[in-house]
């Protein structure tokens, strides 16, 4: 969908309190990939949960009904925002926890002498608990990246399917790489050979969440403290998937495809507040357009802008770096091809730029950010680590100056 206005970034930025406090005002946020900024109605929805809300929901008084029907809202505008059905959005404490309990239930599953095709471009969370599955007698296969650009290309996929791959392990895009994988082509040659597609988009749903069901992915997860909110993991499974496997939730709860993969309580209050992601997902398009969408067309229309606005801040930053000699920029250096997590090899180990950077008042990350196997692959030391550059559509044009002037001073 091709953006039809520029996003207001005085009204986005508006959004986010964090971007007035005297304490970080004066700091350009640019580890963005490790965690976002969280949007004022998810401050405000967990505010109000903790005030008057905090007891058992679902009970039947009026505090305790509203608690639960609240986490209903969440759970529902955010599968409507991504095109999918509301009993197939669960939320957990984190998707690494996530991932580790759907392994669980595809180790229960699947047959020995069955495959499964994971990456060597995944955050260790979507390749470490798939990988384990060997132990059970599952054959793991890795797809891998090439080791000059990190990308991960669909040939490499189609030497590794057979009539014995089950699932097919893969990122959005990598927190290293930040090239956005064509997720909806790899999900369908995945489901012509007869498997499964499970989609890691930790990195890529700050960018704007996707219409999960036209990328055809039937297993998406994400972490809502990158989109704005509080530290939890969405869970998106195909509801024939999701009640074949084997529940890992309480006995009483196998009929609830929401609650098959939550072997723990829900945080109530968290995911209560996750509801403020969609409430901004909806001013930021009431405030643009004037045009009447449905809630997964408004989604759709925001994640588009968001797209534009990262580019065109993108593309001066790729430029700077692709031009820079004494570093190694990891991924495309065309902005529309991947996401604005920018990852630099240099001379120094990555961690000792941190601080001088700091100093400049930008905020960066560095270090191995749970990819060794990446790292590796690309022949980077993961001790020795990456510089890493994020951001999202609230950062500006003065942050983007002030950073490529700190790494000129620095680098």
């Amino acid at each position: 969908m091709a953006p039809e206005t520029a996003l207001d970034v005085e009204f986005v930025r508006a959004q986010f309190p964090a971007l007035s406090e005297p304490v970080l005002r004066d700091h350009a946020f640019f580890e963005n990939a490790g965690g976002s900024y969280t949007c004022r109605y998810v401050l405000w929805r967990l505010n109000r949960f903790y005030r008057e809300r905090k007891m058992q929901p679902y009970s039947p008084y009026s505090p305790s009904l509203e608690a639960g029907a609240e986490m209903d809202e969440a759970r529902t505008r955010l599968a409507r925002a991504m095109g999918v059905n509301n009993h197939e959005v669960s939320f957990g404490p984190s998707t690494s926890q996530n991932t580790y309990v759907l392994a669980q239930a595809f180790r229960d599953w699947l047959e020995p002498g069955d495959a499964i095709i994971v990456t060597n471009q995944d955050h260790e969370a979507n390749s470490g608990p798939w990988r384990r599955l060997a132990d059970a007698g599952i054959e793991v296969r890795e797809w891998k990246i090439d080791p000059e650009t990190g990308h991960l290309g669909i040939n490499g996929l189609r030497a590794l399917m057979d009539d014995g791959v089950r699932l097919v392990c893969f990122p959005h895009c990598s927190n290293i790489v930040g090239e956005i994988n064509p997720v909806a082509r790899i999900t369908k040659l995945v489901h012509e050979a007869g498997a499964f597609a499970c989609v890691d988009g930790v990195s890529y749903a700050p960018h704007g969440l996707p219409n999960v069901r036209k990328l055809g992915a039937d297993i998406y997860m994400f972490s809502t403290y990158k989109t704005y909110g509080p530290h939890q993991g969405v869970l998106v499974m195909s509801e024939d998937l999701g009640m074949a496997l084997p529940n890992q939730g309480h006995y009483f709860n196998n009929r609830h495809l929401h609650k098959r993969f939550t072997p723990a309580g829900p945080d109530h209050a968290q995911v209560a507040a996750c509801a403020g992601i969609a409430d901004y997902i909806d001013a930021l398009y009431k405030h643009h357009s004037p045009a009447g969408r449905d809630a997964t067309g408004r989604a759709e229309q925001v994640h588009a802008w968001m797209r534009s606005r990262e580019s065109t801040l993108m593309q001066p930053i790729l430029d700077y770096l692709a031009a820079k000699n004494s570093v190694r920029l990891i991924g495309p250096s065309v902005a529309r091809d991947r996401a604005p997590t920018i990852a630099i090899q240099t001379a120094t180990r990555a961690e000792e730029l941190v601080e001088p950077l700091a100093a400049h008042g930008v905020m960066v990350g560095g270090g191995d950010f749970y990819a060794n196997r990446t790292l590796e692959a690309l022949g980077i030391a993961p001790d020795h680590g990456v510089l890493r550059i994020s951001f999202v559509h609230y950062t500006d044009e003065n942050e983007v100056d002030r950073l490529i002037d700190a790494l000129d001073a620095v680098l």
